[in-house]
């Protein structure tokens, strides 16, 4: 009998977070035989149709010695990744009629394949279902071990499969297949803090503390500067445990990155902690920003609805820290290739580290031993593009023996929590309907909107500006931080108190940046 068949079924495809429909598609005809694959395949997409082959002879399913041509569509962009192996397996079963071809009808399919027919988890399967939601497709049928992932997407009827065989029998049999549930809002009440240091563990250094408040109330970026063993590291490492628990639209986008990243750990449903993330100094530019052959997610995405902190920022290299300098203004990361623009999320609050000098003591000169030259060429290492982008710079005093010792009462990590919900709620309030959600995310014009200043307090800040010689970015940035303050104190209006505070928070001057730095 000879086989003239035409199946077609939908999966998709990965541009930076977001995902694409690709139509993959097979005509099984006369001819030299033989398994084409063509669509602007990469390297491991055009394999599939020899791990496709394999994993069907290995599932008791044999080839005819007919021309199999697959196609994915649109043929004018390129194809990438391993999820293509399960459609493909898919649509060349319809065409040979061993499943019902209405069965492929508004589905979306995604896996990769074993030679022994077992389906492999592959990653961004939420972003996939997603896009499938979009599209009006009501049902995915993907690896079992993704399937959690794809189920918080309630609309959509999420299948998971372990093997070719199981694939087939939940084709012939769609009534019967069994669909992933997961109940997102219990998974969100459920979500606990894994991070057990707590703010209660730390003696003295209320000035820093206060400032970790101030940042982590309003997402504003950080910079604590101190001698060795002041406690930088110790406060940078508590900041997560004062962040709100992730909402439900935060948790997607949390868990969405991880997925592209292939981070998330297989049967997650939903990542539900704020990520913090602490990339080593020796981090490469692409490491920290995104990039690679195929553009993955980096740290800075990585880190997103959460913390990026980088300990020892000046021994970063100055390109890598450079990077940081767009997407920490427009909270996104941008990467160009020729195949196309990818466009990944940087909405994390940067918190660093750094000594004022290479011995640490600058300026205490009974201890340091740094030249001027030398202090101003490690803190050169930094630019003042980018200090001018870090809203808060609180200076961390070496602590006494007397603090260290001393058994106190400490504000826990839970009390400070509730101050900065209660802000953040403030700031929800206030920014409903825009795409905003933090002070630290306002630009100029909405500054200007939601910002109000008196006369008293405009003539406080025209005098700062010129005694502190600060750019326009400075200027804004501490209107932004004013008004977290304000909001940490349930203060509707922005008043001369807070922005003294606010004040205080710039760069320290002339002992540490001097002159020609």
């Amino acid at each position: 009998m000879q086989i003239f068949m035409f199946s077609k079924v939908y999966s998709a495809a990965l541009n930076g977070l977001d995902a694409y429909l690709v139509r993959v598609e097979a005509d099984i005809n006369d001819g030299m035989p033989q398994l084409l694959m063509v669509g602007y395949l990469s390297s491991e997409v055009r394999e599939a149709g020899d791990r496709v082959r394999t994993a069907l002879r290995n599932t008791g399913i044999v080839l005819p010695p007919k021309r199999i041509t697959v196609n994915l569509a649109p043929a004018g962009i390129r194809k990438a990744g391993s999820r293509f192996d399960l459609p493909v397996a898919a649509v060349i079963l319809a065409a040979l009629e061993r499943i019902p071809g209405e069965s492929l009808q508004n589905v979306m399919l995604a896996g990769e394949l074993s030679l022994s027919g077992q389906v492999l988890p592959v990653p961004g399967i939420l972003a996939l279902v997603e896009e499938a939601r979009a599209e009006g497709i009501r049902r995915c049928i993907v690896p079992a071990q993704n399937a959690a992932e794809g189920a918080v997407l309630e609309e959509v009827e999420v299948i998971g499969v372990s093997s070719l065989a199981e694939l087939m029998e939940v084709l012939r049999h769609p009534e019967q297949a069994v669909r992933e549930r997961v109940d997102v809002g219990q998974v969100l009440k459920e979500q606990v803090s894994l991070q057990e240091a707590d703010f209660a563990q730390v003696n003295g250094q209320a000035g820093a503390k206060r400032a970790a408040e101030v940042a982590a109330a309003g997402m504003h970026n950080l910079l604590l500067m101190g001698p060795p063993g002041a406690g930088k590291t110790m406060i940078a490492k508590r900041i997560a445990g004062i962040l709100p628990p992730v909402s439900l639209e935060e948790a997607l986008e949390i868990t969405k990155i991880y997925s592209v990243a292939g981070l998330l750990p297989e049967r997650t449903s939903l990542l539900t902690g704020r990520p913090f993330r602490a990339p080593h100094h020796t981090v490469t530019p692409e490491a920290l920003a995104g990039g690679g052959r195929i553009p993955s997610p980096g740290e800075i995405s990585l880190s997103s609805g959460g913390i990026l902190f980088l300990d020892e920022l000046p021994e970063f290299k100055r390109s890598a820290l450079e990077i940081l300098r767009q997407p920490l203004e427009e909270r996104r990361v941008c990467v160009s290739r020729t195949a196309g623009t990818y466009v990944f999320p940087a909405k994390c609050m940067l918190v660093a580290a750094m000594n004022p000098c290479a011995c640490g003591y600058f300026p205490d000169r009974g201890r340091c031993i740094c030249t001027e030259q030398e202090v101003s060429r490690y803190l050169g290492k930094i630019s003042r593009p980018l200090l001018d982008r870090i809203d808060i710079c609180m200076e961390v005093s070496g602590i006494s023996y007397e603090e260290l010792t001393e058994k106190q009462e400490n504000e826990s990590s839970a009390v400070i929590r509730k101050r900065v919900e209660a802000a953040h709620r403030m700031q929800q309030e206030r920014y409903e309907g825009l795409p905003i959600h933090f002070n630290a995310y306002l630009n100029g014009k909405q500054v200007e909107t939601y910002c109000f200043l008196g006369s008293r307090e405009r003539s406080l800040l025209k005098n700062a500006f010129g005694k502190l010689n600060l750019s326009a970015r400075a200027y804004y940035k501490i209107i932004k931080t004013a008004r977290t303050i304000a909001d940490l104190e349930q203060e509707e209006r922005i008043g001369e108190e807070h922005l003294l505070e606010a004040l205080r928070y710039r760069l320290p001057g002339e002992s540490y940046w001097g002159r020609g730095v």
